[in-house]
Order: C-alpha cells, then structure tokens, then sequence
C-alpha cells in the first residue's frame, strides 16, 4: 500500500472513531408514546324521510245556478169563478145497425148493417115529459132535436131509445148500449164540433148508441 492509500485509510478511522464518540455522549430525547385517538361509535345511518304522493288537485264542486227567488203571493186572494156554461138546447146522434147471424144475442157489430127507417126516441123526465122522435137515414145515421123545453142543463133526466125497425126480420131490440132500456147521453168533446145550429138556433150535441136490432135467423 502507498503512502497515499495509508493516508486514505487512517482519515476513514478517524472519521469513524469521531462518530462513535458524538453517538456515545449525546444521549438523544426518549420518544413519547403516540396516544392513539378515541374511537367514536359508528355513526347512524341518517333517517329517511318517506317521501308523500302528490297530493291530488282539489276537486271542484260545481256551483249551482242562484235559486230564483220565491214570487210573493198577493196580499189578497181573489176567489176563482168556474167556468161559464153556456145554457143551449140539446141534439142527440147516433147509429143504428142489424147484427150479423153470427152474433146474434151477443154484442157485436162485425159483420152488421145499417138500417134505415129506424125509429129512435129521446124522452126526458123533468117536470113535464118531453119526447122527440127521430128516424135513420140509408147509412142508418139519425140526428135527433129534443124539444125546446129541454136544455142541456137537464140531461141527466134524459135518455135514448131504440124503438121500432122496417124490417120484420131484423125487429127484436137488442140491449146493445142502452137501446132496449135507454141510452145515457154523452156530450161531444172537441169544442168545435159540441155545438150546431138549426133553424138559427143553438144545440149542444150529444153521442148514444150505436144501437142494433137482432135478426132472425134460419138455425
């Protein structure tokens, strides 16, 4: 080894023994122990807050129109007169017929035929007896005008009745509507056809019947 090598290697001892001898005499600090921070318990989990359906749109009640209001009734009430009844005298109308053989004793008028020359009677029972008598037309139709005594203000008293034929073979009167044992009489009810005028003078017209006679019949 050379001069220089010798040199080199002495210098490391020397640096080697100076620091050993600093690390000997200078004592360093003891180390504090870390104290280990508190351990906090888990934390809850947070609360849901349950979330509310949409609220529904108001419903709309529907106004009602404004109630009218109530019509005041007069202080004073006039009585009410019924309506006038015109007093005229009285016209009776009706039909007669002979059954069919097919019917005879019954009533029905299929099958029946007008009469003509029938003799009907209206007699009225009031004070006096008051009759009329009236006979059919060729399609056995008969218009009938009661005296001039009676009015239609005393119909109730009144009745119409079948009475006699032209044809023996079609004489016997049948109880059909009241011709045997009278026929109530019923006023017409369409107001423009309750009234005629005859000889200028004003009947209320009033429906009987229809009427009918039995045949007689070959058995």
């Amino acid at each position: 080894m050379g001069f220089i090598g010798k040199s080199v290697l002495l210098t490391l001892i020397a640096l080697c023994c100076f620091i050993s001898s600093v690390f000997s005499t200078t004592a360093l600090p003891p180390m504090k122990l870390i104290t280990p921070l508190p351990t906090l318990p888990p934390a809850k989990a947070p609360i849901k807050i349950p979330t509310l359906p949409p609220a529904k749109a108001p419903i709309k009640v529907p106004t009602l129109p404004p109630t009218k209001a109530p019509i005041k009734p007069p202080d004073v009430l006039r009585p009410v007169s019924p309506p006038k009844f015109n007093r005229t005298l009285v016209a009776v109308r009706g039909v007669v017929f002979c059954k069919a053989c097919k019917y005879a004793g019954i009533n029905n008028l299929q099958g029946a035929k007008p009469v003509k020359g029938a003799v009907v009677r209206l007699l009225c029972k009031n004070k006096k007896n008051a009759t009329s008598e009236a006979t059919t037309d060729k399609n056995g139709y008969f218009l009938l005008y009661a005296p001039k005594t009676v009015s239609n203000y005393a119909i109730k008293n009144c009745r119409a009745y079948l009475v006699k034929s032209p044809d023996a073979k079609c004489s016997k009167v049948s109880k059909l509507h009241g011709g045997y044992m009278g026929s109530v009489l019923k006023p017409v009810v369409k107001p423009e056809n309750a009234t005629i005028i005859f000889n200028k003078l004003k009947y209320g017209l009033f429906n009987v019947g229809p009427f009918a006679f039995e045949p007689v019949c070959l058995k």
